[in-house]
C-alpha cells in the first residue's frame, strides 16, 4: 500500500508516494534539510541547489562505501560458511573413524578374552 506523503524541504513542498510509513519519510526529510541547511550555513555561500547537490554526492559516498562493506562482509560469510562445511564433513569423517576403530578395539578385546578363556581352558586339562 502507497502512502502520499507530503514534505517540505528548503521551502519547497513535495508529494510523495511511498510504501515508507510517514513518519520515516518526514524524519529523512529533516535530516536532508538539516543537511542542506548545514551546508549554506557553513559560508560557502552555497544556494539550496548546490547545496543539494553536495549533499547527495556525499551521501552517495556513504553509500558506496557501505555497499563496498557489505560485499566484504558478504564475501568473509560465504568463506566462513565455506570453512565450516569443509570442517563439518572433516569431523563427520573423523567420527566415522573413531566408530570404525572403536568397533576394532571391541572386535579385539573380544578375541583377547576369547583367547585367555582357551588358555584357561587348555591349562586345566
Amino acid at each position: 500500500m502507497l502512502n502520499d506523503v507530503k514534505v517540505i524541504i528548503c521551502g519547497k513542498e513535495y508529494k510523495l508516494k511511498t510504501s515508507e510509513s510517514p513518519n520515516y519519510v518526514f524524519a529523512l526529510a529533516r535530516t536532508l534539510e538539516a543537511k542542506i541547511n548545514e551546508l549554506m550555513n557553513s559560508g560557502s555561500g552555497s544556494s539550496p541547489y548546490s547545496a543539494s547537490i553536495m549533499v547527495a554526492l556525499s551521501l552517495l559516498d556513504d553509500l558506496n562505501k557501505a555497499n563496498q562493506r557489505l560485499d566484504s562482509i558478504r564475501s568473509q560469510t560465504k568463506e566462513y560458511v565455506d570453512e565450516a562445511g569443509k570442517n563439518r564433513i572433516e569431523r563427520d569423517s573423523a567420527q566415522k573413524e573413531i566408530d570404525a576403530l572403536r568397533a576394532k578395539i571391541a572386535q579385539l578385546e573380544t578375541t583377547i578374552k576369547i583367547k585367555q578363556l582357551k588358555e584357561s581352558i587348555d591349562d586345566k586339562t
